[in-house]
C-alpha cells in the first residue's frame, strides 16, 4: 500500500509518501511544495494543484491522507489554508485516490501517544518509525510523513477511519473524529 500524507498550507504544503508492505514502512519521498507570497492566491492554488498532480502521477499512491484544519487566531489564514486544502482534496479526488482526513490531535496521538506533543517529538518518532538516518525536515514534510503513518496504522487497525462510516471498532462515533479518550480506550493506553 502506498500512502501520500499532506500537511496543507498556502506558502508551504508538506508531503510524504510511504509504502507499507509485509509490516514494514518504506519512505519513498518527502518534501514541500512552496508558493511565493507575492503571487495572487489563484496562482498559488494553481501551483499547489499542478505540483501535487505531478507528484501523484510520478509516484502513484493509492491513498491520500490530509491533515484537517485546526483553529487559527487569524481568520484570513484559516480561509486561505482552507482554499489550499480544498484544491489538494480536489486533486486527489480527480486522480481517484482513497481520501481520508486526520486532526492534528489524532496524528500526534498516533505517532507519539500524546496529543500535545511538540513538533520535535513528532519528528523524532517519525524518524524512528520510518528508520530514517536523520530527522525529517522541514517540519511540514515531517508532519506529512506522520499523517501518512497515522493513516497506515488506522487502516491496519481495522477499527478507525473517518471514511469508514464514522465508526470505531464497530461503535458509531458522533463527529467522525477520534477523541483522546476514545484513542486511549482503543489502544489500551492508561
Amino acid at each position: 500500500m502506498r500512502v501520500l500524507g499532506i500537511d496543507p498550507g498556502t506558502a508551504t504544503v508538506g508531503y510524504g509518501i510511504v509504502d507499507f508492505k509485509n509490516n514494514n514502512y518504506d519512505t519513498v519521498t518527502y518534501g514541500c511544495i512552496y508558493t511565493d507570497k507575492d503571487l495572487p492566491m489563484s496562482k498559488r492554488l494553481e501551483k499547489i494543484y499542478d505540483e501535487l498532480y505531478a507528484l501523484i502521477e510520478e509516484y502513484k499512491p493509492a491513498h491520500m491522507a490530509v491533515e484537517e484544519l485546526f483553529y487559527f487566531k487569524n481568520n484570513k489564514t484559516v480561509i486561505s489554508v482552507g482554499q489550499a486544502r480544498g484544491v489538494i482534496i480536489l486533486c486527489g479526488e480527480k486522480q481517484g485516490l482513497c481520501l481520508d482526513s486526520y486532526t492534528p490531535l489524532q496524528v500526534k496521538m498516533g505517532i507519539t501517544g500524546y496529543g500535545k506533543s511538540e513538533k520535535k517529538q513528532v519528528q523524532i518518532m517519525v524518524q524512528k518509525i520510518l528508520k530514517l538516518n536523520e530527522l525529517p525536515e522541514p517540519d511540514d514534510a515531517a508532519d506529512a510523513l506522520a499523517i501518512a503513518v497515522t493513516h497506515i496504522n488506522s487502516l491496519n487497525s481495522g477499527c478507525y477511519s473517518i471514511s469508514d462510516n464514522k465508526k470505531i471498532c464497530g461503535k458509531k462515533i458522533g463527529s467522525g473524529k477520534l477523541t483522546a479518550k476514545e484513542y486511549r480506550e482503543l489502544y489500551n493506553i492508561k
